[in-house]
């Protein structure tokens, strides 16, 4: 029913509303209870106080599951970012190609309560507790966007690259705060288990305390990473300022055919130069 309505929906459309059961709605509870305490002592300053801006004006609440559809208008008229309903996963592609209009696609669906912690795949506990409450913050939110524009155009192997830089960074990103590692990437934020052994010195848990490095989008596009075991690297960012920055900076040295600009006002992507396409494959005129 899920997927259905996510294929059925319309970008001038509102995000159909979900009514959630009983047990669903406890899986959002246990998962609140065991991150809310780790939030206040690993989350990022920029992730706590949207989050508070999205209890009051989202509904945000441990035993009630926000909806869509109040978050996204939220989004919109906080930073520009919407929420678009998704029936599963997307390429690399089409998934960042979304962030360069500042669109963020969303699963609706919940993880089993059998394994109220842990999910093989994006879930709304990761969705609307990890990643919306940072889109609430407008460097984090232009941060986004830059890899999204990059994407427009660019090679496989450079949607690759970015697609990289994405996951070490937005999904599991950490930042430096009074002399401390926090994240700010969702994968974290969303992960009771992974949260603490990223950003606790100690490495509770750990046979071996996982590398951090300087934020780098040159090291980032090229370093591996696992998708159903905690990461061994993680990448720290000055802030997230310094995080954009080099996001930027990174973007503008991909060899692109064109460059795209993103307006606000008429939500289109102009580009720098005409392009024509070659096989498919978009090349400057």
């Amino acid at each position: 029913m899920l997927a259905q309505s996510a294929k059925n929906h319309r970008w001038d459309r509102n995000i159909a509303r979900i009514s959630y059961a009983p047990e669903e709605t406890a899986v959002w509870s246990t998962v609140w209870d065991k991150m809310e305490g780790l939030w206040e002592q690993y989350a990022c300053k920029e992730y706590l106080h949207s989050l508070e801006l999205m209890k009051k004006h989202c509904s945000y609440d441990r035993d009630n599951i926000p909806q869509q559809q109040d978050i996204s208008e939220f989004l919109q008229s906080h930073t520009g970012v919407r929420l678009r309903p998704v029936a599963g996963l997307l390429s690399s592609r089409d998934f960042l190609n979304g962030l360069a209009f500042r669109v963020f696609f969303c699963t609706q669906y919940i993880r089993h309560h059998s394994m109220p912690l842990y999910t093989p795949e994006p879930d709304i506990c990761h969705e609307l507790l990890g990643h919306a409450p940072m889109f609430a913050d407008r460097d984090f939110a232009d941060f986004s966007q830059e890899i999204g524009l990059a994407s427009l155009g660019a090679s496989d192997e450079d949607v690759s690259r970015l697609a990289h830089c994405y996951w070490h960074s937005v999904e599991f990103g950490l930042c430096k705060e009074g002399g401390k590692n926090k994240a700010y990437g969702a994968g974290l934020l969303s992960s009771f288990g992974e949260l603490e052994y990223a950003c606790d010195e100690e490495h509770p848990g750990a046979e071996k305390p996982p590398e951090i490095k300087p934020w780098d989008p040159e090291i980032a596009s090229r370093q591996a990473f696992p998708i159903t075991t905690y990461q061994p690297v993680y990448f720290l960012a000055e802030s997230l300022q310094d995080a954009k920055q080099k996001m930027r900076e990174f973007c503008e040295d991909l060899p692109r055919p064109f460059f795209a600009l993103h307006n606000a006002q008429t939500d289109a992507v102009h580009i720098d130069r005409p392009v024509k396409r070659t096989r498919g494959i978009p090349t400057e005129a």
